[in-house]
């Protein structure tokens, strides 16, 4: 009888996965080289503004990046937003990186992903505009194919930028309507990047638009692993974003893949300090993370001991688009990633992906 329940779990996993068309995203960027990208390139088409994005969808407030999400940042960056506790995922070291990561499940919504960069021998402000800067991403990022500046505000730095991300393996690409805005204060930087609606880009089928999607990061000064000096820079990073896959699988596929992305952040930041040091011009995006708001450590401090909670953990877009329940059966996991491996793509690399998902799922349902 358990092997008649097994086989008939399998069989409809395989029916399921024939049927399952899946358009996935990941956060980051190297679980396969990609040799081909579209024919997007960065553009940049502004706006000046008032101090909001005047073509953001003003019946939602909470779509604006406001000082509630900089207080969320806040509580996040000192772990006191109320929500699960993290566990550690990976801790990794380079001669001039360190990287430790956590994750969180929480009840609602996808994972939640934490990590802490340390950079060697480089500045806070440095690091902020790398990571702010588009046009300098994509030669790094081979993920982001497309960058365009939607709007910017010449008073508060705060931008909406549109992206499109190309994914590996099997998934589709994927659009990106993002507001994002920095706050200085001392030598910190607090820098919020979230999905807004946007009435002035509307939907379309193909590359399908990210909703729930945000990405903050608070970079300042800490000491030198070589001295007790603050030459060295961190960056505390919170990432979460609905993929639009299962989200266990969704779960191996980061941890296979996230230091391979990672890695590619020093070379980067390095590169980007050799054209800085020439004389290379600021791009707009490097110019618009020079204007922030300026906070005192104080007003920080009065966020960080606040108990609201201003996390959005559903849709903020289409109410009617739910995500693939988390608990989804384990064999019907195993049925459908076979299916996948045999029919969606013939390379090795991502059928060795997938049947390892499978092989990780069998043996823990020989376990119940």
């Amino acid at each position: 009888m358990l092997i008649a329940s097994i086989f008939i779990a399998v069989i409809i996993g395989i029916l399921v996965g024939w049927a399952w068309k899946p358009k996935c995203s990941f956060p980051f960027s190297t679980f396969l080289n990609n040799s081909t990208h579209s024919s997007f390139s960065t553009s940049t088409s502004t706006t000046s503004c008032g101090d909001s994005f005047s073509h953001v969808e003003k019946d939602d407030t909470n779509s604006l990046v406001t000082e509630q999400d900089l207080g969320h940042l806040c509580k996040l960056v000192v772990e006191k937003d109320g929500g699960p506790s993290w566990f550690q995922m990976m801790d990794r070291s380079t001669p001039t990186m360190s990287y430790q990561a956590w994750r969180r499940d929480p009840e609602s919504g996808p994972p939640q992903y934490r990590s802490r960069t340390v950079f060697e021998d480089v500045s806070p402000k440095l690091v902020r505009d790398f990571f702010w800067d588009d046009e300098f991403r994509l030669k790094w990022d081979d993920m982001l194919i497309y960058a365009n500046t939607v709007q910017e505000c010449a008073l508060t730095g705060a931008m909406l930028v549109h992206w499109v991300r190309k994914f590996p393996f099997f998934c589709s690409d994927r659009e990106y309507v993002i507001g994002r805005r920095i706050w200085n204060s001392g030598q910190a930087y607090y820098c919020v990047t979230k999905g807004v609606p946007c009435s002035s880009l509307p939907r379309h089928r193909k590359p399908k638009r990210v909703d729930l999607y945000y990405s903050s990061w608070c970079i300042r000064a800490v000491k030198s692993r070589k001295d007790s000096h603050l030459t060295a820079c961190e960056v505390l990073l919170f990432h979460h974003e609905d993929m639009g896959i299962p989200w266990e699988i969704a779960k191996h596929g980061v941890r296979q893949g996230m230091w391979g992305a990672v890695k590619k952040f020093d070379p980067g930041l390095r590169t980007y300090e050799k054209e800085r040091t020439s004389g290379v011009p600021l791009s707009r995006c490097a110019l618009a993370a020079n204007i922030n708001t300026k906070v005192t450590e104080d007003y920080i401090r009065s966020l960080e001991d606040t108990t609201s909670n201003t996390l959005e953990t559903e849709n903020p877009g289409d109410s009617s688009v739910k995500p693939i329940v988390k608990n989804i059966p384990k064999l019907l996991v195993v049925g459908g990633a076979i299916v996948l491996a045999c029919t969606l793509d013939r390379g090795l690399l991502t059928r060795t992906f997938l049947f390892g998902v499978a092989r990780k799922f069998a043996k823990t349902g020989r376990s119940l």
